[in-house]
């Protein structure tokens, strides 16, 4: 018997050294991607050797590992789903042994724990250390700014322990409500993670739908589209003869006129730009022109269509069953019954969709005016839009699986702290969420495909005089795109 009890505490031990060095090498993979990402972005000019040098180092640490875990909460379900098809199709193979459930439940405790500390801990961190010059009176150094930061910290941490206390008190004022605020790692932390998950989720309601619409001009540009009635030869040269003029103003400019001179740089590398637009359609093969373009946005279309279609769905599946809800009743178990009507092919289809809806909200994130100036630029990002920028794309990919499940594109069921959110079981909540998905899409890709049919009626009817200050400005910097029309930069 008791040699029984150690080979199965040895089995454990084991299991759990695997499950650990498997999260670990992931992590770790995740990590030095974004650490890429991040320097390519961020500003060269940041990067001297002394004490600021070592503070942007540390806030690029925290920022990294910050997107490592945005990365992880992104790849969480699809890793899930496919998991769970693999485990079903192979119950027995000897090489999948270390995919198990034990190994699932632990990366989503593990994304949740790390996106709580990544938000609520680094990042403030990162950002306040960043800015800190110390106490007035203290030496200067690293440990006058460290001692700052966690005296912020100290003071938002009360900030946000008081909001949130008023916020309960308002919503529900019940003494029990109240006294379990005071056990602050069991209620209050979940309970703060569940409003920022909604949040979030409102931020992806918003982001989404702009995405899903602004993900065909995006993939135009990336493109090269058909050349239907075009000569691009003719192009090219109107385009140089431009390039040159501009060039001799440039040699014509004296000193002095210093503004002058930046715009013309900038009409300059506007106008080569499109030449190399041109000269890369012109280099571009048939199959490349004619078949690529079409297929990606047919394929783009269709995406649309089926998230549509399925949140359609689940609205009607809310309506009559209650076993739709995100916070209902629980499968049977990661490996023992596929999640899709149609199988691997179901789940594969369902990844795609998350995928898609994740690239979509992000592309609809930056395209929203309040944020077009948080875009970042390639080796010109300080370290403080960096930041920014990483606790943007925390919220929307720690907010991607609790809306995939809301939405009904998945029926995977959300596993540790992500499936405890309160909001999750409201079905007024839920339900309206669907509404406004379908309806904002909707909207947003009827707005998107008639909008060349709306201007024609415009100038038929004569009620684009009306915007005269908009057109006069609009007609400076209208110029010829790549393919051949005319476009606003």
């Amino acid at each position: 018997m008791d040699a029984d009890e150690v080979t199965i505490r040895e089995q454990n031990f084991h299991s759990q050294v695997r499950e650990y060095t498997i999260c670990f090498l992931l992590f770790a993979i995740l990590y030095i991607v974004s650490y890429f990402i991040i320097r390519r972005y961020k500003r060269k000019a940041d990067e001297q050797e002394d004490e600021d040098a070592i503070v942007n180092r540390i806030s690029l640490f925290l920022s990294t590992f910050t997107l490592a875990v945005s990365a992880g909460a992104v790849l969480l379900l699809p890793f899930s789903i496919i998991s769970n098809e693999i485990l079903l199709s192979f119950p027995q193979s000897y090489y999948i042994q270390w995919l198990n459930g034990s190994l699932i439940h632990g990366l989503w405790n593990l994304a949740s724990l790390f996106s709580n500390l990544c938000l609520f801990v680094l990042m403030p961190f990162a950002f306040f250390f960043l800015e800190s010059e110390g106490f007035a009176g203290l030496k200067k150094g690293i440990k006058a700014r460290i001692l700052e930061t966690l005296v912020m910290l100290i003071l938002l941490a009360l900030l946000i322990l008081g909001i949130v206390w008023v916020a309960s008190a308002l919503i529900d004022n019940d003494a029990a409500s109240m006294e379990s605020l005071y056990d602050l790692w069991e209620f209050y932390l979940p309970y703060l993670y569940s409003c920022i998950s909604l949040m979030g989720c409102l931020l992806l309601l918003i982001c989404t739908p702009v995405g899903l619409s602004r993900m065909f001009t995006v993939m135009g540009q990336l493109l090269v589209k058909p050349t239907i009635l075009e000569d691009l030869d003719e192009q090219i040269y109107i385009i140089s003869l431009e390039e040159a003029a501009i060039l001799r103003r440039l040699n014509g400019v004296s000193s002095p006129m210093e503004h002058n001179t930046k715009q013309l740089e900038q009409e300059l590398n506007n106008v080569r730009s499109m030449k190399f637009k041109l000269e890369r359609r012109k280099k571009a093969s048939a199959w490349e022109r004619n078949l690529v373009y079409p297929a990606v946005m047919i394929l783009l279309l269709i995406e649309t269509a089926i998230s549509v279609l399925l949140v359609a769905c689940n609205i009607l599946c809310l309506l009559v069953d209650e076993t739709a809800m995100p916070k209902g009743t629980r499968g049977s178990g990661i490996g023992n019954a596929s999640l899709s009507t149609f199988g691997f092919v179901g789940a594969a289809l369902e990844i795609i969709l998350i995928f898609y809806l994740m690239v979509s909200s992000v592309v609809g994130f930056y395209s929203l005016r309040f944020f077009g100036d948080f875009t970042p630029r390639k080796d010109d990002t300080t370290m403080t839009k960096i930041i920014g920028n990483c606790v943007s794309i925390l919220v929307l990919s720690s907010a991607l699986p609790v809306m995939s499940r809301t939405l009904g594109i998945t029926r995977f069921d959300l596993l540790g702290d992500f499936g405890r959110f309160n909001w999750l079981g409201n079905f007024y909540i839920v339900l309206s969420y669907n509404l406004l998905f379908a309806i904002m899409t909707t909207l947003c890709l009827v707005r998107k495909f008639t909008s060349a049919v709306r201007e024609e009626l415009f100038k038929a009817l004569g009620l684009d005089k009306l915007q005269l200050s908009h057109s006069a400005r609009d007609s400076e910097t209208t110029k010829p795109s790549a393919n051949g029309h005319q476009k606003t930069l």
